[in-house]
C-alpha cells in the first residue's frame, strides 16, 4: 500500500493590525494605529528588507534629508540627535531615528516585527483579512488581522547603472557606488551625471566637495527647479517675520490653480520660491535645495547639457555620448557615467483603491494618492480608518503614475490641490488632536504664534475654497482622462496583489 505524504499545515498568526512596509509611511501608520490600540493588542509589522527604514536602507550612502530633520518623523516623535533644527540628517541618522520611533511606539502597543517577509495576497473574509506571506526561507505563512495597512509608499527601488554600448566608460549607479571612495576616488577621469533632479544635485555637490577641480558634467534633460530651503526654512530671527509658511503658500497656489494653468503656476513658484541652475527648468518634483548648495554646484560644474542621454558608443577610435536630440559629444576614455535619473513612479503597478470595499484594507501608494506625501497618507488615513471615517469621507484620489506619464508638469500643483481639499474634509470630520499630534507639518519650523496664524487661516478659508479645489481637480481629470475624484462603489474592491 502506498501512503501519500501530506504537507504540513500552514501556520496562522493572528493580530489586530498588520502593516506592510516599515518606511516613513508605515511608521506613521503604526504611530496613528497605536493611538487606538491598547498595550495587550498586537501589530504585526512586515517589510521585505532586513530592518526598519524602507527606501533609506537602499539609497546612496551620502544622501541627506532635503528638509530640516525635526519634521521627518513618525507622528510627533522627537529626534534625539541633539543637533540644531536646520541640520540635514544623514542616511545612518535617519535609520537610527526610525529605529527610535519604533522603540517609542512599542511602549504603547505590542509590535511583532517580521523582516524579510513579502506580502503575496490578501482576502477580506468579512470579519478579518487573511494575509498570505512568503517568509525569508521561502516558506508560506498566513496572518489573520482585523485590519491590513499596505504602506508601500512610492515603492522606490535602487537605480541600476545605465546599459551603454561603450566598453571604454564606467557605468555606475549612486545606489551601488559610493562616489567618495574606491575606484572613482582613485581615478581622475571626468564624471558625467545623468539627470537633473535631487539625486544629481546631491551627487554633484558631493563630488565637487570631495574632489575640487575634477571635471564634473551634468546632462540635465529638460531641467529641474527646486523649492529654496532658505525661503521656506529660514534660520535665526527670520523664523519670526521672514519668509512664508508653507501652508500659506499652498493656499495661495491652490487659489490660483484652475487645472489648466500649470505653466503659469510654475513661473510663479519658481520666481518667488524657487532655486535652479539649469537654463531651462521643465520639471518641479517637490524637491528642496538651498541657495548655498546651488551656487556651489553651479561653480563646480564643467558643463551643463540640456538634453537626454540615449547611449555612449565607441566608434572610429573615440568615445561619444549620443543624445536624444541627435547631438553627440566626444568624451574621454575611462569617464564615469553616473545614473542619477529619477526614482518616482517607476514600475507598472496595478491600480488599487486607497480603501477596500469592506473597509478593512488601507493601501498607501501612488496609484490612489490622497495627499502630496505618503507620510501624510500613512498618518491621516490610518486615523480616519480607526475613527471609521474612511467610508463616509468623499476624499479625492489621484492616479499619480498615470498623470506623471501623461503630463508630469501638472502633477505637483494637482497634488497640492489634492492635499488641501482632503485635509479640509478631514479637519471637519476628525478630532483636533489628530492634527495637533502631526509632527510632519512643515509649519512647525516657525514659532508657535506664526504656526497658530497659519492654522487659523487654513480653518477660516478651507470651507469656502473647497468648491474651487474640486473644480480644479475635476478639470485635471477631464483634460488628461486620469482617475481623479472620489472612489465609486464599483472601484473600491478588494484585490489580492503582490507586494511591491
Amino acid at each position: 500500500m502506498t501512503v501519500q505524504a501530506t504537507s504540513a499545515p500552514i501556520q496562522i498568526d493572528t493580530c489586530d493590525v498588520c502593516i506592510v512596509g516599515a518606511g516613513i509611511a508605515g511608521l506613521n501608520a503604526l504611530f496613528a494605529a497605536s493611538r487606538y490600540l491598547s498595550r495587550d493588542q498586537k501589530v504585526i509589522l512586515i517589510d521585505r528588507r532586513a530592518r526598519v527604514g524602507g527606501m533609506w536602507n537602499d539609497t546612496y550612502s551620502y544622501v541627506r534629508l532635503h528638509q530640516p530633520h525635526p519634521m521627518f518623523t513618525a507622528g510627533n516623535i522627537k529626534w534625539t540627535l541633539g543637533r540644531e533644527p536646520s541640520y540635514l540628517a544623514t542616511k545612518d541618522e535617519v535609520l537610527d531615528h526610525f529605529q527610535h520611533c519604533l522603540h517609542e511606539i512599542k511602549k504603547r502597543v505590542t509590535v511583532d516585527e517580521r523582516y524579510g517577509w513579502d506580502l503575496q495576497s490578501e482576502v477580506e473574509t468579512g470579519v478579518n483579512v487573511r494575509i498570505t506571506c512568503r517568509t525569508p526561507d521561502g516558506g508560506q505563512r498566513v496572518i489573520e488581522a482585523k485590519r491590513l495597512i499596505k504602506a508601500y509608499g512610492i515603492r522606490v527601488m535602487p537605480n541600476e547603472p545605465l546599459e551603454l554600448s561603450s566598453a571604454r566608460v564606467h557605468s555606475v549607479s549612486p545606489d551601488y557606488c559610493d562616489v567618495r571612495s574606491g575606484p572613482m576616488r582613485d581615478s581622475d577621469a571626468p564624471v558625467w551625471l545623468i539627470g537633473g533632479g535631487k539625486t544629481a544635485m546631491d551627487t554633484a555637490h558631493t563630488l565637487i566637495t570631495a574632489y575640487p577641480g575634477r571635471e564634473v558634467n551634468l546632462v540635465a534633460g529638460s531641467g529641474t527647479f527646486f523649492a529654496s530651503r532658505e525661503k521656506f526654512f529660514p534660520v535665526g530671527a527670520r523664523r519670526w517675520w521672514g519668509s512664508t509658511l508653507l501652508s500659506s503658500m499652498a493656499i495661495d497656489m491652490c487659489r490660483e490653480f484652475d487645472g489648466t494653468n500649470e505653466n503659469e503656476l510654475a513661473d510663479w513658484f519658481r520666481t518667488r520660491y524657487g532655486t535652479w541652475l539649469t537654463p531651462q527648468t521643465g520639471n518641479f518634483l517637490l524637491g528642496v535645495l538651498s541657495e548655498t548648495e546651488n551656487k556651489a554646484i553651479a561653480a563646480g560644474l564643467n558643463d551643463v547639457i540640456m538634453d537626454h542621454l540615449d547611449d555612449v558608443v565607441d566608434r572610429d577610435g573615440s568615445t561619444e555620448a549620443v543624445f536624444r536630440s541627435g547631438a553627440t559629444e566626444t568624451i574621454r576614455e575611462g569617464s564615469w557615467i553616473v545614473n542619477c535619473t529619477g526614482y518616482l513612479t517607476k514600475g507598472d503597478h496595478p491600480y488599487e483603491p486607497y480603501v477596500s470595499a469592506g473597509g478593512s484594507v488601507l493601501s498607501i501608494q501612488p496609484r490612489s494618492a490622497t495627499m502630496h506625501l505618503t507620510s501624510y497618507m500613512g498618518y491621516f488615513l490610518t486615523h480616519a480608518m480607526f475613527l471609521d471615517k474612511l467610508a463616509e469621507l468623499p476624499l479625492y484620489e489621484v492616479d499619480m503614475q498615470d498623470l506623471w506619464d501623461k503630463h508630469k508638469s501638472v502633477l505637483p500643483y494637482t497634488l497640492f490641490a489634492l492635499a488641501q481639499y482632503n485635509l479640509g474634509l478631514m479637519a471637519d470630520a476628525m478630532p483636533a488632536k489628530v492634527f495637533g499630534e502631526c509632527g510632519l507639518d512643515y509649519d512647525r519650523w516657525y514659532p508657535w504664534p506664526r504656526r497658530t496664524a497659519g492654522v487659523v487661516r487654513f480653518m477660516r478659508v478651507h470651507g469656502r475654497e473647497r468648491e474651487h479645489l474640486r473644480r480644479s481637480l475635476d478639470t485635471v481629470r477631464d483634460r488628461f482622462a486620469v482617475r481623479c475624484g472620489p472612489l465609486s462603489s464599483g472601484e473600491a474592491t478588494t484585490s489580492a496583489t503582490a507586494a511591491g
